[in-house]
């Protein structure tokens, strides 16, 4: 996906999660700081989320990850490009373009990521740790999708026959 082709709702989406990621960011690091009590109540809240209440966002996050990249994937086989991950960390000269795109096939992801992970803080931790927020949308959404697209790539291309006109 060209981000010129993308709807400009999608654009605005995926720079109000640059511009959500960044403030979150700042924001836990103004307001805890970055240490080692911090870092290990990240992981040890993260590791008693699963078996909480909102649990289904474990499963249903992912799932949606999952299918954004099985469709991405397929559109790369069908375009003849090559894998997403493999190409964003080869090819500087399509780094940006498919980093970007990326971005856009996930805002959403993350966006829900980010509410319901606020949501849970506020019901079960009576808080809020903008960091794990960020982290946990992160781990749900945008890693399943980075992790598959290329693989699913790969393997429609044994299926799928290229458009005319594309190039590898």
């Amino acid at each position: 996906m060209n981000s010129q082709a993308a709807p400009r709702g999608a654009r605005i989406m995926a720079w109000l999660v640059v511009v959500l990621v960044a403030a979150l960011v700042v924001l836990g690091l103004a307001w805890y700081g970055f240490s080692t009590e911090v870092h290990q109540r990240i992981w040890r809240d993260i590791a008693e989320r699963p078996g909480g209440p909102m649990s289904f966002r474990f499963l249903l996050q992912p799932a949606m990850a999952v299918i954004a990249a099985i469709h991405d994937g397929v559109q790369d086989a069908r375009t003849g490009r090559s894998p997403y991950f493999w190409t964003v960390l080869s090819n500087p000269s399509e780094r940006a373009g498919r980093l970007q795109e990326g971005l856009l096939a996930t805002a959403r992801l993350v966006l829900i990521g980010l509410g319901m992970d606020v949501l849970y803080q506020w019901r079960v931790l009576d808080t809020f740790y903008p960091g794990e927020a960020l982290l946990v949308a992160l781990l749900l959404a945008v890693l399943p999708y980075l992790l598959l697209r290329g693989p699913v790539s790969r393997i429609a291309r044994r299926f799928v026959r290229p458009s005319s006109g594309s190039a590898r």
